[in-house]
């Protein structure tokens, strides 16, 4: 199946293939689900996409072989139970998760189904797996970020707008994350002479009245951690930074694209694509417990040199050179 073709696949609510296209005569299909934590969107197709192109790089071919079977939304345990079931009873025999609810949501409905995951923060700490080394249960996967990356975003914050004393961190207090990423920002905090002030929010109308009652100054900066209320939120947060000139960091660039000032985080794509590897493994007969949960190993940092404008700041070159994307 050509690319294009694949892609016009996922314009359905699952990606799954005519019974006569589904292998020759007397072989095995053998068949995999995927459960994902967000709609079909343009941030969400090409990581389907990048699994799928990663099977086929493996020599996996989907109508000769495999089979993929796809579930979308599954933002919360509950929503995500009724998915997971669903995959299961289209005998799934592994299973990739994205996010850290998809991943509970399959763990709670089956307890042998291997699951493959991506984009979960804290494997260990979700009770998933027992360590990274030895996933020790029938979960392995790639986390999403090590919560050192935290403290580079207040390293840029300051790089980007070196007068900075003050700074909100927003965090989502429903995401255990969220406090591990604070512990990362507060470690270096003294370095750069700043005080913090965390922001604890859990709807949209809490962030409004968080940023409202930090009051915003002219030497006040925010950095907005990664968390799935975050990616919800995002126009609202961008639209606050701007009418309280806040120069702003985020995890991820989407943020930037949708006018944020500058982020700095994995590459979302890039797990899914190396997730391929151990779905394939497994069907060849390998354990998930026997295969270590990695770490992303791609990066991406981008400027919106349009906000710092608006903003008054001035990108220093060192940082316009590290950069792996800037919006003019």
């Amino acid at each position: 199946m050509k690319r294009r073709d694949f892609l016009g696949v996922l314009g359905g609510a699952a990606a799954a293939w005519p019974a006569a296209a589904l292998g020759q005569q007397g072989e095995r299909i053998r068949r995999i689900g995927v459960l994902m934590d967000a709609p079909q969107d343009a941030r969400s197709r090409p990581r389907l996409a990048a699994f799928v192109q990663g099977l086929m790089d493996l020599g996996w071919s989907e109508g000769r072989d495999i089979r993929i079977d796809v579930r979308w939304g599954a933002i919360s345990i509950e929503t995500g139970r009724s998915l997971a079931v669903e995959l299961l009873a289209l005998d799934a025999e592994v299973v990739l998760s994205s996010g850290s609810p998809a991943t509970a949501a399959m763990r709670q409905a089956s307890a042998k189904t291997p699951v493959v995951f991506a984009l979960v923060t804290d494997p260990v700490g979700a009770g998933f797996i027992d360590s990274l080394a030895r996933p020790g249960g029938h979960l392995t996967g790639f986390t999403l970020f090590e919560y050192s990356i935290a403290g580079k975003w207040l390293e840029m914050l300051k790089e980007i707008a070196p007068n900075i004393r003050r700074v909100a961190v927003l965090r989502d207090v429903s995401v255990a994350a969220g406090t591990g990423q604070f512990g990362a920002i507060q470690a270096v905090a003294p370095s750069f002479a700043v005080e913090l002030r965390p922001l604890g929010v859990n709807d949209a109308e809490e962030i409004e009245r968080a940023l409202s009652a930090f009051g915003p100054g002219p030497n006040d900066g925010m950095i907005v951690t990664a968390s799935p209320l975050a990616a919800l939120y995002r126009e609202r947060i961008i639209s606050l930074a701007t009418r309280h000139r806040l120069p702003s960091v985020f995890a991820y660039r989407h943020f930037v694209a949708a006018g944020g000032l500058v982020a700095y985080g994995p590459d979302l794509t890039d797990p899914f694509r190396r997730a391929a590897s151990y779905v394939g493994r497994i069907l060849r007969g390998e354990k998930p417990t026997d295969l270590p949960v990695q770490a992303p190993t791609t990066y991406e940092l981008a400027i919106n040199m349009r906000t710092a404008k608006a903003l008054g700041l001035t990108v220093p070159p060192t940082l316009l050179a590290r950069a792996d994307e800037v919006i003019e």
